[in-house]
């Protein structure tokens, strides 16, 4: 009723400037209090928050940049497409879009959001795109993102996140696109990437990686990802010192030292007692305690770097070429050798062959002529 009331008020005033009536200061004035309330009663019959710019015919609400500290209350239900970037919004309360349950895409970039509670998103069944770069974001909850099983692309780089849950993609089948560059990163949890199974893009540059053993299940996710045609840019080590500034891919697997058992086993339970029994299967040695460990046992420590294949051929062809060369000159000496035994034998036999002879005779004439 509200819609074709305002309608039909519009339809008036085109009518009488169409007709050339002769307008008074009066009616003018009167002319524009009734668009302005035309105005009012289209953006009530739309449902278009005050101080946002709406778009029917694309379902699209755009409240970028109006200076807002939390989510306008009255939006049209029929929205697809929301865009609070760029505003003061501080905090998510549970359910903060219960009023556009069919939002496909939510765009809450550049806020000042530091709190998301845990049923934030609560109802966004369709939501397909998030984007929560450059916020306050020091953790996510582990079920935050539990309400969203349709969601391909989800955006929270530049924030101050330094831990990101296991359990926080149990229903990240569907997504495509995960960033999470520019946070304070040290380990990426692997059961978080193997719940991504759709996953093509993968934005992790500028963390504070840590290389060290907990980061070789990353590195071999990673290599498979790769490896099956995925995308991503780069995980640049910042340490330990050893590998600050290199590419955790290009550092070789020989080169992990696998992680501590006890210290893997404390990790499970973060912040709970553990009992006796507990206690101790995890108290290692006597002559490894705790105290006695040192901090960077668990640290990337570099070995003597293996053989190269490569120099090793070369090394065996130069070998075989010397040794070839040193027999082949051995061969030589030593025919050199028999030749001039040979020739030595022959020049002293001669001698001694004519020194028989004349003997020989001798002896052959005094048998042919004994003495009388």
């Amino acid at each position: 009723m509200k819609s074709w009331t305002a309608s039909w008020h519009v339809d008036l005033l085109i009518n009488r400037r169409a007709a050339g009536q002769h307008r008074t200061p009066a009616v003018m004035k009167g002319e524009l209090l009734l668009l302005s309330s035309v105005v009012f009663l289209l953006r009530v019959a739309c449902g278009c928050p005050e101080k946002c710019h709406c778009q029917p015919t694309l379902n699209s609400v755009d409240c970028s940049c109006r200076g807002l500290a939390e989510i306008p209350p009255d939006l049209p239900p029929q929205t697809l497409t929301l865009h609070l970037q760029d505003n003061q919004i501080h905090q998510l309360s549970a359910s903060a879009f219960r009023s556009v349950p069919q939002l496909m895409t939510l765009n809450l970039g550049n806020n000042s959001l530091s709190i998301l509670a845990p049923g934030a998103f609560h109802g966004l069944q369709h939501l397909r795109v998030l984007n929560l770069t450059q916020n306050s974001l020091h953790s996510l909850e582990s079920g935050l993102f539990h309400s969203l099983p349709q969601l391909r692309e989800l955006d929270v780089s530049s924030n101050n996140i330094n831990h990101l849950p296991a359990a926080l993609g149990e229903r990240w089948e569907n997504l495509t696109l995960f960033a999470v560059q520019q946070n304070q990163l040290q380990q990426l949890d692997r059961v978080l990437l193997e719940s991504m199974s759709s996953l093509k893009l993968l934005f992790l540059k500028d963390n504070l990686w840590k290389c060290n053993c907990h980061l070789l299940g990353l590195k071999l996710w990673l290599e498979k990802f790769l490896y099956k045609g995925g995308v991503m840019d780069s995980v640049i080590c910042a340490s330990p010192d050893t590998w600050k500034g290199k590419d955790l891919l290009k550092i070789p697997h020989e080169l992990y030292q696998p992680c501590l058992s006890p210290s893997a086993d404390l990790e499970s339970w973060p912040g709970q007692p553990l009992s006796p029994a507990q206690q101790a299967v995890l108290r290692p040695p006597k002559s490894h305690s705790v105290e006695e460990q040192d901090p960077s046992d668990c640290e990337l420590k570099p070995k003597p770097r293996p053989a190269n294949l490569r120099r090793a051929l070369v090394t065996v062809i130069i070998a075989g070429v010397l040794c070839g060369i040193l027999c082949l000159m051995m061969l030589v000496a030593t025919i050199y050798g028999c030749t001039y035994a040979a020739i030595t034998a022959h020049y002293r036999e001669a001698p001694v062959a004519q020194t028989i002879e004349p003997a020989k005779t001798e002896e052959k004439e005094l048998l042919d002529n004994p003495p009388a």
